[in-house]
């Protein structure tokens, strides 16, 4: 990313709520590329890892050979926003995983999945994130983890009413337990985008 060159950001699409994410970062002025063979990852700026199923999408990074290129360029510093599912593929430890489930790692948190139940149990809430002005963003809770233990350098960013951790921040990464794409409020991605914009940072 150079002079006004729209950042290139890219969505996992493996399986998940890719074409939500997709269309929400395509109103934001970015250049948006589904990715799904490691050559993709080439001038990326940032990534969005999206919500969806946290142990298929661990297979097929593995079984695309996605998973050491993605662990390489979050070591580096590729800015990561993290959503419902993708917040477990960034944590780096998973309470209860199926046998031989793995994540990228990069969060220095722990996360247990389905922590507010089954998908009958989802619901619509309004929350405040930090680093976000406005009202309360309106997010979905589905079948959503939630976050169990923070590192020292992670930074607490929302949490519920009950004091349960539903987002946190580290570096160039954002990992949050809900999804933001579906409820038609954009301010989350927008931080993202502004996040990439500074880091300046190329997977190449």
């Amino acid at each position: 990313m150079a002079g006004n060159t729209p950042p290139r950001i890219g969505v996992l699409a493996l399986q998940g709520d890719v074409a939500e994410h997709t269309a929400l970062l395509g109103t934001l002025g970015v250049d948006v590329v589904d990715i799904r063979q490691v050559h993709q990852l080439e001038g990326l700026d940032g990534l969005v890892i999206p919500g969806g199923e946290s142990s298929v999408m661990d297979k097929l990074t593995r079984l695309f050979g996605l998973a050491k290129p993605l662990q390489a360029a979050i070591a580096r510093g590729l800015p990561v926003l993290g959503t419902c599912a993708g917040l477990i593929m960034l944590a780096q430890d998973l309470e209860d995983g199926i046998a031989g489930q793995q994540t990228l790692g990069g969060l220095d948190v722990s996360v247990r999945r389905n922590a507010f139940g089954s998908q009958v149990d989802s619901s619509e809430i309004e929350l405040h994130i930090e680093g976000i002005g406005g009202p309360p963003m309106a997010v979905a809770l589905i079948r959503a983890p939630l976050v169990t233990r923070v590192g020292k350098d992670v930074k607490v960013i929302a949490t519920l009413s009950d004091g349960s951790i539903v987002a946190v921040e580290q570096g160039s990464l954002i990992g949050v337990s809900f999804h933001p794409e579906i409820t038609g409020d954009d301010r989350l991605h927008r931080r993202f985008v502004e996040l990439v914009k500074n880091r300046q940072f190329s997977a190449q």
